[in-house]
């Protein structure tokens, strides 16, 4: 009878096991909460020759487990998501800052320049003679 038992939980066990693999990740927790608490559950049972508080206990405990995994990865999943933000979040202005830099040396590029002599005469302005010279003027185009 033992055996028979023994054997029945195995299955029950493999197959909700499985079916939890299958599941999606929406599913997962409520299968992990049954599996745990039922092996749990088996555990206390077997451990204890049958005691009702001892299989309880066990069953308890494996929910407890259950809860505990499901926390730690959700926590672990929260942090990668905020340092994934933040990275998403410097990417994002260091390529405004490459664009704009992009944009200012397309701006300072000229295309064509010529240089045009510009004779000036001597003159005088507020008391200051300016002597007669040549100087260059720049166009862009």
């Amino acid at each position: 009878m033992k055996t028979k038992f023994i054997t029945n939980a195995s299955k029950l066990f493999l197959v909700t096991l499985v079916a939890g693999l299958f599941a999606g990740c929406a599913a997962t927790r409520p299968i992990s909460d049954v599996a745990l608490g039922a092996g749990g559950a088996y555990l206390g049972h077997e451990l204890s020759n049958g005691d009702p508080l001892a299989t309880a206990a066990g069953a308890a405990g494996g929910v407890i487990l259950s809860e505990g995994l499901h926390f730690a990865a959700k926590k672990q999943s929260d942090k990668a998501y905020a340092a994934g933000y933040d990275k998403g979040k410097s990417d994002a202005v260091k390529q405004q800052y490459w664009l704009y830099v992009a944009m200012q040396k397309q701006r300072n590029q000229v295309a064509n320049v010529r240089l045009y002599p510009v004779q000036l005469p001597e003159q005088r302005i507020d008391g200051v003679t300016f002597q007669p010279s040549i100087k260059l003027l720049r166009i862009e185009e």
